[in-house]
């Protein structure tokens, strides 16, 4: 599990709140793509944090102290040409990548300040690279730097080349110039704005001369997000559709390494006159705010639900929309929480689910965590003792009631108990089955993060409905995109689109004629 857990302007973060922005940060290895978008958490499994899903690659931290926004560790307002002072940090970030290829993990050790020398030791260190190393293969150069100042901070930024694929080594120097922070990352956009087209090719099924794009901004004053409307230029009112994305802080493309699945949906849809917003969360956004006020408080709905609803309700009062054809669609987390959300929302008349869990989420983690550990056909000692002590993390979460002082450290993913008791007595098909309106439930049967056992979850609660539709694609993973051979991380790893028949069937379900 990859957990991105930083401290924003330089406040000291005590155990709660640094458990909150490994919440706010995670890439989710769980379910959920950003479902799925750190630092081996204190409480995750070690053993297992090289071979999650990429999808949960949008952070691999090796470190839990330094400076942050959101998960970018610079901005460009900060990027500049260093100064001499700073340029000796320059080459020193360089040598400690260079010490880490070349296996001196001592004498990178030596870099750290006091805190990061007791959280990563040389041998430590040592496996994480090699973890690193197992996934992205043999390291192979250092190439492009970015550095700049944030409060106290002085980061680097070095595009690392593996042997299947980028990194971003992240190296944060403390005021003394010792090393205090370490992150390695996917290249990935972390901006509040559309994601750049890097690795980015157009579907064949998307036709970009029968829709224009602009941005709205919304939601509450102290939380304000951005997202993009592509709008049909045919004869509305069109129906619209908002989309929301799975756990951990996702851009509006839902962007994980070269994929972009929700602008896949977003432009194949606005090709067939159906309007669709999209919308950076706000984990991505005010990860670091989040942390810092809201800490063990935290629950789904300061994380998806209220920024859906007010999405829902705003996205209705744009011209050329139809209010009442505003729909909901949910991947992984978004698709299991969409019931709720429908629950919330006045301005919805349908929603769909896009790989939505319907079985307890610690349970779907722990499920995740099993199956990645058992691909190479073994499970090592030291991956059943971590995943024994995931065992144990969510049977807290079981046992949790209301007032509970069970530490987050004591939880799956580090996260406080008001997260896990917000989801407790939730059972999104039982609310789904509560509700006459239209529903379509999609599921990819070549899924391992959400897998058939959550859809046939949906289908039995679901039994006898007419108004939902159920429907499952062959060879399809979490992304709802082609699989190549047994499911696994590695299907993150490779430029593909969502689906065409996807694109087809849910533009035929929203703009189906209903009574």
């Amino acid at each position: 599990m990859r957990i991105d857990v930083t401290i924003a302007d330089n406040v000291p973060m005590n155990k709660t709140a640094t458990g909150l922005l490994a919440l706010l940060c995670l890439a989710v290895t769980m379910l959920l793509a950003a479902c799925d978008s750190g630092t081996a958490s204190p409480t995750a499994p070690p053993a297992l944090t090289a071979t999650t899903a990429p999808t949960l690659v949008t952070a691999i931290p090796t470190a839990t102290k330094g400076p942050a926004t959101a998960t970018a560790l610079i901005t460009p307002t900060v990027i500049r040409t260093p100064g001499a002072d700073e340029s000796a940090l320059v080459d020193e970030a360089h040598k400690l990548i260079e010490q880490l290829a070349t296996g001196d993990y001592a004498g990178a050790e030596e870099k750290f300040d006091a805190t990061m020398s007791a959280q990563l030791p040389a041998d430590k260190l040592q496996a994480v690279w090699e973890q690193l190393v197992a996934q992205f293969g043999a390291f192979k150069s250092q190439d492009e730097t970015q550095s700049g100042q944030q409060q106290a901070y002085f980061i680097v930024v070095i595009q690392c080349t593996f042997e299947k694929g980028q990194l971003l080594a992240r190296v944060v120097f403390s005021s003394d110039g010792k090393v205090t922070g370490l992150f390695f990352a996917p290249p990935t956009t972390s901006t509040p704005q559309p994601t750049a087209n890097i690795n980015y090719t157009t579907p064949d099924y998307v036709d970009k001369s029968a829709f224009t794009e602009r941005d709205i901004s919304f939601g509450d004053p102290e939380w304000v997000l951005t997202g993009t409307l592509s709008m049909p230029t045919g004869a509305g009112p069109h129906p619209v559709v908002v989309l929301v994305q799975g756990s951990g802080p996702s851009d509006r493309d839902e962007t994980i390494d070269k994929l972009r699945p929700f602008r896949d949906i977003a432009w194949g849809l606005a090709s067939k006159g159906v309007a669709v917003f999209r919308y950076d969360k706000r984990t991505l956004v005010y990860a670091a705010k989040m942390a810092t006020t809201i800490t063990s408080t935290i629950t789904v709905k300061e994380e998806v639900v209220d920024d859906a609803v007010a999405a829902l309700d705003m996205i209705g009062q744009q011209d050329g929309v139809d209010p009442s054809r505003v729909f909901l669609l949910g991947h992984s987390l978004g698709g299991m929480l969409a019931p709720m959300i429908a629950q919330a929302s006045s301005s919805e008349a349908g929603f769909i689910v896009l790989a939505g869990p319907t079985r307890p989420f610690e349970d779907v983690i722990l499920d995740q965590y099993t199956y990645i550990a058992r691909l190479d056909g073994t499970v090592t000692a030291q991956e059943q003792t971590s995943l024994d002590a995931l065992a144990k993390q969510v049977q807290n979460v079981k046992s949790l009631t209301p007032g509970s002082t069970v530490t987050p450290a004591d939880l799956p993913l580090d996260t406080p108990a008001s997260y896990w008791l917000s989801l407790q007595n939730y059972s999104p098909a039982s609310v789904a089955a509560s509700l006459t309106e239209p529903m379509l439930i999609l599921q990819g049967e070549s899924d391992y993060q959400v897998t058939m056992p959550d859809f046939n979850g949906w289908r039995d609660a679901l039994a006898g409905h007419s108004n939902a539709t159920l429907k499952t694609y062959p060879g399809l993973f979490h992304m709802f995109m082609q699989s190549r051979g047994t499911p696994s991380p590695r299907d993150y790893a490779q430029p593909g689109h969502v689906d065409q028949q996807v694109i087809s069937d849910l533009a035929d379900w929203i703009t189906s004629p209903r009574s």
